[in-house]
This record gives structure tokens, C-alpha cells and sequence, in this order.
């Protein structure tokens, strides 16, 4: 998913996306223990994704922090 995508949504379309892409490594990770992983690339590109997502909603965490003071 592209940044500029996952910057559109809001916080708490963010941290269900986020639940749902942990969840895909979950499944990976036992899916790799087991040997049947068909793209370990995805591993990688998940893992990322889920450091976009929370970098986002920490960045929006701020914001909202800033406009109440």
C-alpha cells in the first residue's frame, strides 16, 4: 500500500488496518516455520507497511496533541 494512500484514511481505519496486517504476519511467520511460503518478499513488505501505518498514527497523535494546547 502506498503512502500517500494510508495517509487518506483516518486514525481508526489506520489501526484496523494495522490489526489486519498483523495478523497476515502472524499467518506468514507460521506459515514460513511450516515451509510453505510461497513469497517470503511479503514478510518484508508487511513489516513495513505496519512501520508506515504506526508512524502515521503517531504523527497524528501529535498533531491532535498540538491543537489542544
Amino acid at each position: 500500500m502506498k503512502l500517500e494512500e494510508l495517509k487518506e484514511k483516518t486514525a481508526a481505519e489506520l489501526a484496523d488496518e494495522r490489526r489486519d496486517l498483523k495478523v497476515e504476519m502472524m499467518n506468514l511467520r507460521v506459515q514460513k516455520a511450516s515451509g510453505q511460503l510461497e513469497n517470503p518478499a511479503r514478510i518484508k513488505i508487511v513489516r513495513k507497511t505496519i512501520a508506515r501505518i504506526e508512524t502515521l498514527l503517531s504523527e497524528k497523535r501529535i498533531s491532535q496533541d498540538e491543537t489542544k494546547s
